[in-house]
């Protein structure tokens, strides 16, 4: 019999993501410097000029109440950004599919044509993902002389002429064409959207002002609560420099959630789960059409 061992809960959670994750890790870097830095208030407070400098400590905590209101609303709209990509890529995902099921069983295709289907529909979100990154997409579907500006549109407008000449040789009728319709155009629906994620920031000068309020108020804590909590200040300091901090600096990684950091979302993954799917119902359709 085989022993498993799972760390505790408090290693697990808390202490192993500060050595793993990047961005806790250098959040964890910038509270320990404002830790270092809590230093200086501590020592004025044992020096003869314990008097210069010293603030109530009640201005702070005024200040930490709009400041939390400020990072909530901040968090939130990041997280929103975040999560509504998300969505989109989900519904990619079953637009693919149902695509992938309406074209292979009313459209009948023979076996060149399902082989140029299962191709553009596994390509069109590997093109979504690179032109979302703004890196060149390196499919096969183009050669790199002729490479679009916009591939997954250009792959979206080929799925168009294909079932545009499938109609005219009478392959489709009317009401399979809109049936296809119906998931072929929420292909760039889903585009169309993560672009204006991708493309629409938050406001420069509203970051610029958290970002602001953030360092006034750090920068000025341990001069406010030095006199009541003497060397107990540098430890507070870092843990509130920690979760202040953190709080902004995984806002900003969220609020683009198509880039390659660890809080973004795992577009390969995806493109994998649409891949495997794509080839799964095309090889049903190709085996069920195949004669006996």
């Amino acid at each position: 019999m085989q022993l498993r061992y799972n760390f505790p809960m408090p290693f697990k959670d808390v202490i192993a993501p500060l050595t793993a994750s990047k961005t806790l890790s250098t959040v964890a870097l910038l509270a320990i410097a404002m830790g270092v830095y809590s230093i200086l208030p501590v020592l004025k407070e044992n020096s003869q000029f314990r008097e210069l400098g010293d603030m109530p400590s009640d201005i702070h905590a005024a200040l930490s109440l709009v400041l939390g209101w400020l990072l909530v609303f901040r968090t939130n709209t990041a997280y929103a950004r975040w999560w509504e990509a998300r969505t989109l890529w989900g519904a990619l995902v079953n637009a693919t599919r149902n695509l992938s099921i309406k074209l292979s069983v009313l459209a009948t295709p023979n076996s060149t044509e399902a082989e140029f289907l299962r191709r553009r529909l596994i390509d069109f979100p590997q093109a979504l993902m690179c032109h979302l990154r703004q890196v060149p997409y390196d499919g096969a579907v183009f050669s790199k002389e002729a490479c679009p500006v916009h591939p997954p549109m250009t792959i979206a407008n080929e799925l168009y002429r294909w079932v545009a000449e499938r109609k005219k040789s009478r392959g489709i009728d009317g009401d399979d064409l809109r049936v296809i319709d119906m998931e072929m155009a929420k292909l760039m629906d889903v585009c169309g959207a993560c672009e204006r994620i991708a493309r629409t920031p938050m406001v420069i000068s509203y970051r610029i002002f958290a970002r602001q309020c953030i360092v006034l108020f750090l920068f000025t804590l341990p001069w406010g609560i030095s006199n009541d909590f003497k060397w107990w200040t540098i430890p507070i300091t870092i843990v509130i420099a920690y979760f202040m901090l953190g709080m902004e600096i995984v806002a900003e990684h969220v609020e683009n959630p198509f880039g390659y950091d660890e809080d973004d979302l795992d577009l390969e993954g995806m493109c994998n789960t649409i891949a495997r799917s794509v080839e799964d119902i095309f090889r049903q359709s190709v085996f069920e059409t195949t004669p006996s």
